[in-house]
Formats: C-alpha cells, structure tokens, sequence
C-alpha cells in the first residue's frame, strides 16, 4: 500500500441539514452533541466485518505487517486462521472477484462496507438503482458475509474491540468538530429538520494507510483509520463538498453562463481527469478551495502562490471566486441564498482575457503526484443539463422567483416566473415555479394541472430531472389525498426511472410508496 494519511473519503452526494457532532466516550458510552451539526463519528460494524473478512479470505496476506498497527496485524492474524465452511465459502468468492490491482480491490469492499446495512443480514441500504457499480460487481456478498459473520461470531469480536474505537472516536472528536462549526458558521448554514443527509466520519483502522476520496449521489462519509494525525485538510475538504456540492445545480441556470472559464481550464494537463468533462462537479471543486482558503486565513504569500496554483492546474475560477466572497463576507443571506449573487458577480468581459494568458502547467505536481500516489478519486456527481436560456433577464427572473418561493411569498414569486413565462412560454422551470406556487396556496386543482404538464405530452420536463422527478413526486401526493392510490403509485415509481433525478426526490418517492403500502394495508377489512 502506499504512503499518506489513513483516510477513505466517500462522497456519495448534496443540499444541507441539522448537524450533529457524536463521538462515543468509552467510560460512559454516551455521545456528545455539538449544536448545528450533523455530522457523526463513530465505528461501523458492517465496514469492521468486511475488512475482516476480508483478511481472512487472503487480502494482504503477503504484505509484511512491518509498519502496521498492532491491532491490524493482530486482526490479520486472527482471520487468517479461521477455519469453516463460512470461510471456506468466503475465501472462493474472493478468488473469483479478484482483482490485480489491490488499492482497487480494496476500494470495492470499502464501497460495500460503506452501504450495506445492519448486521447480520448486510443487506445494502441503497435499492439497487443508487449502487455504486463496485458494489454491483459483487452481487451476493451480502449472503456470503451474513454466513460468515455467524459462523465466526464477529458480532462478538467487534464487541471485544471496542475500546480501540473508542480511544479513536475520543480523539477526533474536538479537532472535527472545530472543522465542522468553522466551515458551517462561515457559510451561514440554517438547520433544515427535514433534510436526511448525513456527513458520517467512520473510525476503522483495519483500511491501513490508503485515501480513497469519491462522490456518489447525496451520502457523504469519511473513513478515518487512526493513530495518526487527525487530517483536519481532508476533513474540511470534503465537509465543505458536502455543504457547497449542492447549489451549482440547484443555480445551474446561473452557473451555466459562466462555462467558458471551464472550457479553459479544461484544457490545463493537471486538471483532474474526471473533471475535464463534468462543468459542475469543476465549478463546485473550485468554489470549495476558494472557501478553503478564507478558512484557512492564509499569508498574503501564500494566498497568491495558492491562487497561482490553481490558475495553472486549470482551476481558473477559484480567484475570482475568492475575490468574491469578501462581498459574501459582508452581506447577510448565507451562501445558501448568497450563491447565484456570488456567482453572477464573476465578469466574464474580465475573467476570459486573463485566463486566455494563463500558462498552464505542463509538468507533474510533486507534491500532488506524492499524495495521489495513495489517493484514488471518483466522483459520480455529474450534474444534469439546465433547460434555461442564455437570457440574463430571464435568468435573474427566475432567480428571483426561485428565491421568493423560498421566502414562502407565492404571489412575488407567481410575477417572476410569469415574467420568464411572457418572453418563453415553455420554460420548464417557470411552469415549475408555477406548480410550487400552487402548493403554498393549497391549489391542487391548478398544482395538479401543471405538474401534469410537466410529468406527461409534448410539454414534459424530459431535458430536466429535477423538474420531472419532483413532479411527479406532487402529482403523487395529490393524487393520494384525492384516494386514487394506483395512480399516486404509479407517479411514485414513475421517479425511479427518471435518469439523474435528485437523490432527496427518489427519498421521497420511496417514503410515499411505503406509505401507500401502510394505508392500504390498514384499510383492509
């Protein structure tokens, strides 16, 4: 394995909640919450099961234990003397999902630790359509695991190791909540009681010294292997992903407008390759070190060799971005709302002319080649396309409306979307609004009339995923307060099958059709 922080990263997706800091503490074995947090550390049973199974399916058995915690080298040893038809079974299912590349092999079972359920079952917690596709390539673990676990009752050995845990949980506790309060207090984060992402912090040392960072649909997680130092970098990385990931495609109407910079610095050798050609995911990624460098309250020396670095790895829209959140600094709204005023502020008249002159750097990074050396990255965020005209008056209208609904003022809205409406009578997301706008008034005749427009016909959202998917989400609801259940079913399931539909609309669909599964069990005779 290579050199580098003991950390997994998992990104799994995007948009803001109630955060709550909780560490176990070994003498009492109580949490302890920190305010305006969601955020949990703790130890996962169904991760600590897979890396032992893993160990002892014959994972590293060749690789000296030289540098290895003790704990780990024990745990090997241990799970490599199991004997039973359980491991048996487990050891030839390894074999036949063998990979050559063991940071590979790894990253697999780390995905499948990451989304499988409650022991001893391990079911996955995602339905299949959300799996990442290393957990699809290993279709049946979950059964092979369940076996294991109980033949070699790790339900008790997982039991017997918690002090170590503990220890580790204790530890991290003060630095990651310092990360966590300073990055949400700086973007104004409001708790949102009806949000269910969650940014969990899970504590195995069995992973050893490998960073895995990803991004996958609205789950966010870290995978920290301890006894290290804590890495605070790492930590507010990808917490500031999970609070910022969110908004470019929330604004994508705004974002989209400012794509030239991207085209640019998509040209640049060190840009990440998974970012050459998702404009969205680039224009989080840069917004994220432009925030990290206001939390980071850098030298002005260092701001400027850090503003020069990310010019010439092609992150061109960091500095401007960065000039821009003074005036965020300064305004009121947090950045939840600030976003599309901090994005329209970048002049393009300005910003093109000096990164055409930008020479972008053609040799590796050292010290970023040194960190991806043990570091993989994936991210599966791309953003859907945006179904809104290049028409700045258009645009700010819909901005507007977008931000009255929010207001819950539905008349104010109701005029701007009507605006966007009179110059572009299809627009998808003005009939959108429109539809929301019903909602708050309590009008399911007229909701039901515009959703319909939007889910069905030649009027259909198809170029929006969020638009089709959250209609169909309403249509459902009223159709169920109106009783007609096979159809409110039918509108549920209808959100599965739209391609690239927000994880919270998908969340809610599922809910609905647990729901109606409920009733009607409940209104038979």
């Amino acid at each position: 394995m290579g050199a580098g922080l003991g950390v997994i990263v998992l990104v799994l997706g995007v948009c803001v909640g109630t955060l709550r800091a909780q560490v176990r503490v070994p003498a009492t074995r109580e949490r302890v919450v920190a305010p305006q947090t969601r955020v949990t550390v703790d130890g996962s049973e169904a991760m600590f099961t897979t890396m032992v199974a893993l160990y002892a399916a014959g994972y590293e058995g060749d690789v000296s234990s030289d540098h290895w915690s003790a704990f780990r080298a024990q745990i090997r040893e241990r799970a490599r003397q199991q004997k039973g038809p359980a491991v048996q079974a487990l050891r030839e299912f390894y074999t036949r999902h063998q990979l050559r590349d063991s940071t590979a092999m790894l990253s697999q079972y780390v995905w499948f630790g990451l989304v499988a359920g409650r022991a001893p079952r391990f079911d996955p917690l995602l339905s299949r359509e959300q799996l990442p596709p290393e957990v699809l390539a290993l279709e049946g673990f979950n059964e092979i695991l369940s076996a294991y676990y109980k033949e070699q009752n790790i339900g008790a050995l997982w039991r017997e190791v918690q002090p170590v845990y503990d220890r580790e949980i204790e530890r991290l506790h003060d630095p990651v909540t310092q990360v966590i309060f300073v990055a949400t207090t700086y973007l104004r984060e409001l708790v949102d009681p009806a949000d269910n992402r969650s940014f969990t912090i899970i504590v195995e040392p069995l992973v050893g010294r490998v960073t895995n960072v990803r991004n996958y649909v609205d789950h966010y997680a870290i995978i920290l292997s301890g006894e290290d130092e804590v890495p605070v970098d790492v930590v507010r990385h990808a917490y500031l992903h999970f609070l910022l990931d969110p908004l470019p495609l929330k604004y994508s109407h705004v974002v989209i407008l400012k794509i030239p910079l991207f085209e640019a610095g998509a040209k640049a050798p060190r840009l990440a390759e998974d970012l050459k050609d998702d404009y969205f995911a680039w224009f989080s990624e840069c917004t994220v070190r432009a925030v990290e460098m206001k939390l980071k309250k850098l030298s002005p020396g260092q701001r400027d060799e850090t503003l020069d670095r990310n010019d010439a790895d092609g992150y061109v829209a960091v500095r401007s971005i960065f000039r821009e959140l003074t005036n965020y600094e300064h305004a009121e709204p947090s950045m939840k709302f600030y976003f599309p005023d901090l994005v329209r502020a970048i002049d393009l008249k300005v910003e093109q002319p000096r990164v055409a002159s930008i020479k972008f750097a053609e040799e590796p990074d050292e010290r970023q080649a040194s960190k991806l050396s043990s570091e993989e990255i994936t991210r599966r965020s791309k953003l859907a396309p945006t179904t809104v005209p290049n028409d700045q008056d258009a645009i700010a209208a819909l901005t507007e409306g977008e931000r009255r609904l929010a207001e819950k003022n539905p008349r104010a809205a109701e005029i701007s979307f009507k605006h966007v409406l009179e110059k572009y009578p299809d627009q998808i997301r003005a009939w959108y609004g429109l539809g929301m706008v019903a909602v708050l008034d309590h009008d399911a005749v007229r909701a039901k009339e515009v959703f319909g427009r939007l889910t069905a016909g030649e009027h259909a959202a198809l170029a929006d995923p969020m638009v089709m998917a959250w209609s169909h989400v309403y249509l459902a609801r009223i159709l169920e307060d109106e009783g007609q259940l096979d159809r409110a079913k039918a509108e549920y399931q209808a959100v599965m099958t739209v391609q690239g539909a927000p994880s919270q609309a998908q969340q809610a669909a599922q809910k609905g059709l647990g729901d109606l599964d409920l009733r009607k069990t409940t209104d038979r005779p």
